[in-house]
């Protein structure tokens, strides 16, 4: 048994010193034969890098909208884009919100705990002496929003009950407008503009990014309910965010909220909903397609590559089998076992194929760190998971790429080898 086990070690030894040395002697060879290897591992590794980003820049970008607030709004998040769906149904009104709270109180068992009222605008512009920004996202709502909403903030304050009761020209901003306006100063106690009316900043957000690298929480305006329709009308578009007590019962959360929109609509038994109440997995649904597109195209892009350099590296292990015939006959007639020859090819197979695994990872790891560098919001993200199935491709396609030339030479006759010009 240990004889056994002995002999094994050092035949695997020699066998790995050997390929070492024909990869060392025929490094440009040995290269080409690794590079549809190489171009593979990066396919398959950038493939799940994106995934790996999109997956966490959706997570990040979900807990921004909160996993415990729906939304209560004209058209539905599942079918955007069809809005001749919509156009015809009624507007939202912003007092909703007051009566889903007194139907909300008078339940103690309510899976809801409170209703805030959202009106907005994407055509502000915000100027402060000779700064402006243009396109901000204004927003008018109550004091009552930062129990809906996952930013927190850097400084200042939010604005109090009574200055949203009477609707005050307060603000609190964003920190892309923050250091658009400001830029390391601090924002608070300054005076904005939004359309010649001027505007106290009582706090600014802490960073938070943008949402599916789209729309950007950091380009806000937030201001109580009142002073919004001074500037900008009645007429903008009316959110309802209400929050739930426990994130676990979404879907019976929803149904109440259901039941008590269509008695303030007035719908009666039978009539369609004429409004949406929207949650992130409509984001998800719309998602899970673009994941599995991207997916099916890395695979095949992946398969190919690999597939055309597994057809390298056995042509080119059975060009390097006939060129060392007379070795493999030598070696047989002082004793070489058939195992150990098969070892040897087989081995070495292996070796180039995890040298082009190991510079695939590489240099996938370094367009990854480029495109972070680049754009700083686009996700991306280098997994130990990545990292693991590139090397196990890799050591795979070497398997199935070198066990036929390696067994042709285990199988060659030591007197016809000898033979071999």
């Amino acid at each position: 048994m240990n004889d056994g086990m002995h002999r094994f070690r050092y035949e695997s030894a020699e066998s790995f010193r050997m390929a070492l040395f024909q990869i060392r002697d025929n490094k440009i060879r040995s290269f080409l034969t690794a590079l549809g290897v190489i171009i593979g591992i990066v396919a398959i590794t950038m493939m799940g890098t994106a995934i790996n980003g999109i997956d966490s820049g959706f997570e990040r970008s979900l807990a921004m909208l909160g996993y415990d607030v729906v939304y209560v709004q004209k058209s539905s998040w599942s079918t955007m884009g069809q809005w001749w769906r919509y156009r015809n149904r009624p507007d939202l009104k912003t007092g909703y919100s007051e009566t889903i709270n007194r139907i909300i109180e008078s339940n103690p068992r309510s899976e809801l705990s409170v209703a805030v009222p959202q009106i907005s605008t994407y055509q502000a512009s915000v100027r402060y002496l000779g700064q402006t920004v243009e396109q901000a996202f204004a927003l008018g709502t109550n004091e009552d929003y930062l129990q809906t909403a996952s930013g927190d903030l850097a400084e200042g304050r939010f604005f109090t009950p009574g200055e949203a009761a009477s609707g005050d020209r307060v603000a609190v901003i964003g920190d892309d407008i923050s250091s658009g306006l400001f830029g390391e100063a601090s924002a608070v106690g300054r005076t904005i503009m939004l359309k010649n009316t001027r505007f106290r900043v009582v706090g600014t957000f802490r960073k938070q990014g943008k949402f599916l690298g789209l729309f950007s929480f950091d380009n806000q305006i937030i201001m109580p309910l009142g002073a919004f329709e001074r500037v900008y009308g009645k007429n903008a578009f009316v959110t309802m965010r209400v929050k739930i007590r426990d994130q676990s019962r979404v879907a019976e959360a929803k149904e109440e909220l259901l039941g008590i929109m269509r008695r303030i609509r007035r719908l009666a038994p039978g009539m369609e909903d004429d409004f949406a109440i929207n949650e992130q997995k409509a984001f998800k649904s719309q998602l899970d397609p673009i994941k599995n597109g991207i997916a099916a195209a890395g695979i095949f892009i992946t398969g190919m590559s690999l597939f055309v350099g597994a057809i390298g590296i056995m042509n080119i292990t059975f060009v390097s089998v006939r060129e060392r015939t007379r070795e493999i006959g030598l070696r047989k007639a002082l004793g070489a076992r058939r195992k150990t020859i098969l070892m040897q090819f087989l081995i070495e197979s292996v070796m180039i194929c995890l040298i082009g695994g190991f510079i695939g990872l590489l240099t996938a790891l370094g367009i990854t760190l480029a495109i972070g560098r680049i754009v700083p919001d686009f996700p991306v993200s280098f997994s130990l998971g990545l990292l693991t199935a590139g090397l196990i491709v890799s050591v795979a396609t070497g398997i199935v790429s070198g066990l036929a030339p390696a067994v042709t030479a285990s199988k060659l006759d030591p007197a016809d080898s000898l033979r071999h010009e």
